[in-house]
């Protein structure tokens, strides 16, 4: 995607994530929808696209969401990249509008499941899961990350208590939040220490399955509130890299990250925070790697060099991520994004970083049968 500077992000809004939950998926969808058109100064008929991502959404889609909202549109995604989909969907989005097929898109991620519906989710996941992973008992997401870390451990010397340091690092920015699930105080011993659940992935390693849903507005910056516009800069997205591989340790970020960095005119040290997925550490730090923060191989040394929570030398995850908010399934993949948000319009309350005008917002996605299939990451800017 090429630098455009007209459009961008002008609301956000979420709902409170809830560890059980009666509500319904759509409500979910709706309150989040509701909160960032009211942050925009929107309303529901302002909107003419709509973008949903979601694993529980189905088989509704996306129009259908359109006709329980009462919205007329003109362009509809609905997100197939897990939870890369969401970054993805901004993307698209600005396609969208710069093209004319829409002005005012409304992109929405959400799931309401709990642990339980967490492990019945990947059970069915995928026919590659379904058929070959469920009846040989894979051990779900820890099963396959702890492949993947493992491989990594062997073939670069990258060391557990280095991984700790972005679990320990997010849960301290998450004390900051009120929205976080999980507040509670955490050292490098208590996660070295805490329960192996698939080695050598630990408790602290795990997000904890929950519901609720995120929402953006992207649109022309001439509709955002003074000073309160997000430019979208650049961003890419790159499916099933590298392809036939078993537990890669890289992914499609590596593929677009010169482009990316090219569209912007600037590089990772010129970010003033970082929002990347964390399901687990061991995939944050292959996303440090791939987006060329350090160099591949050598994220144990550059974690053991840095602090990262909201005042850190790398401000990562700054309301605590997936890792201590909680995984509200493809939400995850909007929770960064909205996170970027606050940050880039100073309403990061007691997590605020410092003087951010610029920050990187990385998704990913569609564990399937030995790998995730996809990658996605956008570029913003506040609007001076």
């Amino acid at each position: 995607m090429q630098k455009n500077s007209q459009i961008g992000i002008v609301g956000y809004g979420a709902t409170q994530y809830e560890k059980k939950t009666n509500r319904t998926l759509f409500s979910f969808l709706s309150e989040a929808a509701r909160h960032a058109l009211d942050n925009a100064g929107l309303k529901f008929s302002d909107v003419d696209g709509l973008a949903i991502s979601s694993f529980e959404l189905p088989p509704d889609n996306t129009v259908t969401a359109a006709e329980q909202m009462g919205l007329s549109i003109s362009w509809a995604y609905l997100g197939t990249a897990g939870s890369a989909g969401p970054v993805a969907s901004i993307i698209n989005a600005v396609h969208a509008i710069e093209s004319g097929q829409a002005t005012t898109v409304l992109c929405i991620a959400g799931d309401n499941y709990d642990v339980g519906g967490h492990f019945k989710l990947m059970d069915n996941f995928s026919r590659g899961l379904k058929n070959y992973g469920t009846p040989l008992g894979f051990g779900g997401a820890n099963g396959l990350f702890g492949i993947i870390q493992r491989k990594h451990m062997e073939t670069y010397g990258t060391r557990v208590e280095d991984l700790g340091r972005i679990s320990v690092g997010q849960r301290q920015s998450a004390q900051k939040n009120d929205r976080a699930l999980l507040r509670g105080d955490m050292t490098i011993e208590d996660y070295i220490n805490s329960r192996m659940i698939a080695d050598p992935i630990r408790l602290y390693d795990c997000v904890l399955p929950c519901a609720g849903a995120e929402a953006v507005i992207v649109s022309s910056l001439d509709r955002s509130k003074p000073g309160k516009g997000v430019k979208i800069v650049t961003g890419y997205e790159q499916h099933n890299y590298p392809p036939m591989e078993i537990a890669p340790l890289e992914g499609g970020w590596s593929r677009f990250a010169k482009r990316l960095y090219d569209d912007a005119g600037y590089g990772p040290e010129d970010m003033d925070f970082v929002q990347l997925y964390d399901d687990y550490p061991i995939m944050v730090a292959i996303q440090l790697e791939d987006l060329g923060f350090c160099k591949k191989g050598e994220v144990s040394q550059y974690l053991a060099e840095n602090s990262f929570n909201w005042e850190g030398s790398v401000p990562l995850n700054t309301g605590g991520g997936q890792l201590s908010c909680g995984q509200a399934g493809i939400a995850g993949g909007l929770l960064s994004v909205t996170e970027a948000v606050r940050q880039l319009r100073g309403e990061g309350e007691g997590r605020q970083v410092k003087n951010a005008s610029r920050g990187l917002v990385a998704g990913y996605g569609m564990v399937g049968y030995g790998h995730g299939l996809s990658a996605s990451t956008i570029v913003l800017e506040s609007v001076q």
